[in-house]
């Protein structure tokens, strides 16, 4: 059955998972975006960079993963932010409406102790395929 689909991605323009995951995985008619992390194409890691370059990053690989799946980002249903520091909020927030536009899926910002390579946000996300 066609609804029984599902369909991993590793898009091209992306650095490979640092793990045993995929960076997108599309089933059910959406696309599931793994935690996207401030990590550059390349496969610099931009732990030491300013927030504001930490945030466009994550989303700038949020946007890959999705156009890799053939989705984008007017098509996101769900965002979920975490955030190392929650006094970062405002400033995640100005760059996320600059990125998204008009679009407004539901969202979720949750403040959490530690990430990975001391990353200060990840992002998951879930659009329509």
């Amino acid at each position: 059955m066609a609804g029984d689909r599902r369909e991993v991605v590793h898009p091209d323009g992306m650095a490979r998972p640092g793990g045993h995951y995929s960076h997108a995985v599309v089933g059910g008619g959406l696309v599931f975006v793994a935690g996207q992390l401030p990590i550059a194409p390349d496969g610099t890691k931009l732990a030491d960079a300013p927030f504001e370059q930490q945030a466009a990053q994550t989303l700038a690989n949020v946007a890959a993963a999705l156009r890799g799946a053939g989705s984008g980002i007017d098509k996101l249903v769900q965002v979920r932010v975490y955030l190392v520091d929650i006094a970062d909020w405002a400033a995640f927030n100005a760059v996320y409406a600059a990125w998204i536009g008009e679009t407004r899926p539901a969202r979720a910002v949750v403040p959490v102790q530690l990430l990975h390579y001391g990353f200060r946000i990840e992002i998951e996300a879930v659009a329509v395929a």
